[in-house]
């Protein structure tokens, strides 16, 4: 299905997924919402890119396991460029952690987060919400247990997770000690709050370290700090 560009304020979504079951169960609830629209759906990676290119829309829900290209390649493909360019959708995984090994590839691609498929509805919404709004998807009782696992299974230097032109932060040489403290926490899964009420400081004053960081690290989003904090051992991986 494919639908013109919207003029209103609604967060316009794409759908990839190969199982039409999951695109109507989600286009079903995402259309129910007032603030969100499906603007189309793809069966496979390719057709994804090609919808995302062709309807430009704010959000795309994608699977990982996908005939032919698979949403991790999708997503590289799709998020290519600028981060943060006019018309480069947010990539919002959706995946199975038990049955799926590829979602640190994901995220080192360029995806904004990640979903669970047994997920309640309304954390699907609100984590549309959160990714369209420009954030990442950052669950501390979630993501860093799957980021750490992929941590620990995949090297950086991993083709899987690292190709060619993957969007990647870099290293965090040139930080200060208080940026890095901010770094290691964020790769804790702490929230702005938690880590201000840790460190001291006000929650303005935490989200302008990490505006700093995003910029000095050349990262896309939170997801990318988390990963750099991963990847340069200020977290642990054991």
């Amino acid at each position: 299905m494919t639908t013109p560009p919207a003029t209103t304020t609604e967060v316009r979504v794409l759908l990839a997924d190969d199982q039409p079951l999951v695109r109507a169960s989600l286009d079903m609830i995402i259309t129910d919402a007032p603030d969100l629209t499906v603007v189309g759906e793809a069966g496979t990676g390719a057709e994804a890119v090609r919808l995302a290119a062709e309807l430009r829309p704010d959000v795309i829900v994608m699977d990982i396991r996908m005939p032919g290209m698979d949403g991790i390649e999708a997503t590289r493909l799709i998020t290519a460029g600028a981060p943060d360019a006019a018309g480069v959708p947010r990539v919002l995984i959706l995946t199975t952690f038990d049955q799926d090994e590829h979602v640190y590839g994901s995220l080192r691609a360029g995806a904004s987060g990640f979903l669970v498929k047994d997920m309640a509805l309304d954390d699907i919404l609100a984590a549309i919400r959160v990714v369209a709004a420009g954030n990442a998807l950052i669950a501390p009782t979630v993501t860093r247990r799957l980021i750490a696992h992929f941590a620990r299974q995949q090297p950086a230097s991993s083709p899987a997770t690292e190709p060619a032109n993957a969007v990647g932060p870099a290293r965090p040489a040139a930080i200060t000690d208080r940026e890095r403290e901010i770094l290691t926490l964020v790769g804790l899964g702490r929230s702005n709050a938690e880590i201000a009420a840790e460190l001291s400081i006000t929650t303005a004053t935490t989200k302008t370290y990490i505006s700093r960081l995003l910029t000095k690290l050349d990262a896309r989003d939170r997801v990318q700090l988390v990963i750099t904090a991963y990847e340069s051992g200020l977290v642990g991986r054991n």
